[in-house]
């Protein structure tokens, strides 16, 4: 057995499924955290042209500036990153681990674009990143898969199947029944319909991504059998409904509270679906799954900590411009303005609305 000779340790651990999928996964993290600050430079450099349209205002010069299309190579190599992941690691180590991109963008934002990070973000980043030490040092094992055949028996089982019909007939109900009656004022029900589809759009992912595997390590192809097709087919229409309703609940709602619900929705929805079809707890003990649980608990809190800090800097924001504004203020009527600041902004915050789409609503006549 071949072993490493700086620590004496086997090669076959250091290369086993899980870490080549942990490696992976934080790559995934770094790779899209970072393609976010790279887009958004491009899309700066792109509207400071003269005469450029800015991007927020219609614009398309952005598709002319090379920066942007370096961002959207990193995000688009990250998200390889991360389906490949799924194919040697548990759904319970890859899924909790996209918080780390947060972490990323927040970082190279505070370093890159001037975006200060306030204490909040980064007890939320030290968090994420505890949280996500205590997920990896208590994740299962992958367990062995022989074929794409043996998946789809797997998805197939009765307890899978059960879960799938009551993913899919819950979002039916909210599709059909709810969103038509509370989809614009209540956020749970589009971003609760992205998370159940996406939750079925990752176990397909994961099967792909292991006939991808199995077909390069076994010499024996996977991908044209009618099990992997079906695979593909569900994830196609998950993934085109999961854009549909998560671009609806980012253009109706404010993107503070639409991204950390979703994260805790979408992953909590994942890991359950990961459990049911793999039974990945049959080989795990109690003590295991709940550190893991401790761990999700830990990296839920630093992400909403990560988006509270960003309304923090908003209410910093307004009433420095107040004092500008108005030079002759005192420290009692400042502060004033900054905690009615700060209580608009969570009031902003409860509802999910931005505060134009707020003052909006307010505006409204109410029918006679």
């Amino acid at each position: 057995m071949a072993t490493n000779e700086a620590t004496d340790v086997p090669e076959e651990i250091w290369l086993s499924d899980n870490n080549i999928g942990l490696i992976l996964a934080v790559s995934s993290s770094i790779f899209i955290g970072a393609s976010f600050i790279i887009k958004k430079k491009g899309l700066r450099l792109a509207g400071s042209g003269q005469g450029a349209l800015r991007a927020g205002a219609g614009g398309y010069s952005y598709l002319l500036q090379p920066m942007w299309w370096a961002g959207m190579l990193t995000m688009i190599l990250g998200e390889v990153c991360n389906f490949a992941a799924y194919a040697f690691a548990p759904a319970i180590l890859v899924t909790p681990l996209g918080a780390l991109s947060i972490i990323v963008s927040a970082v190279l934002a505070d370093m890159l674009l001037k975006e200060k990070l306030h204490f909040l973000g980064v007890l939320g980043c030290a968090l994420c990143i505890v949280g996500s030490t205590v997920i990896v040092i208590h994740a299962p094992e992958e367990q062995p898969i022989d074929s794409v055949v043996q998946l789809f028996a797997m998805a197939m089982a009765p307890a899978f199947t059960m879960y799938t019909v009551a993913v899919v007939g819950t979002a039916l109900v909210l599709i059909f029944w709810t969103a038509p009656k509370y989809g614009n004022t209540q956020v749970l029900v589009y971003v609760g319909i992205c998370s159940l589809i996406g939750s079925l759009s990752v176990m397909s992912c994961k099967a792909l991504g292991i006939a991808i595997k199995l077909t390069f390590e076994g010499g024996t192809n996977q991908l044209l059998t009618k099990e992997t097709l079906f695979f593909a087919v569900v994830v196609a229409a998950c993934v085109v409904t999961q854009m549909n309703y998560l671009n609806k609940a980012l253009d109706i709602f404010n993107t503070a509270i639409v991204s950390p619900i979703y994260y805790v929705l979408f992953t909590t929805l994942t890991i359950c679906a990961s459990a049911v079809m793999f039974r990945e707890a049959d080989a795990q003990s109690f003590p295991q799954m709940l550190s893991q649980g401790c761990g999700f608990v830990v990296i839920m809190a630093g992400t909403f900590l990560l988006h509270i800090s960003k309304d923090l800097l908003d209410v910093a924001a307004s009433v420095a411009s107040a004092a500008r504004d108005a030079p002759t203020l005192t420290e009692q009527e400042a502060l004033a303005q900054g905690l009615s600041s700060l209580y608009n902004a969570t009031l902003n915050a409860a509802s999910g609305r931005t505060p134009s789409k707020r003052a909006a609503a307010a505006a409204t006549p109410l029918p006679a």
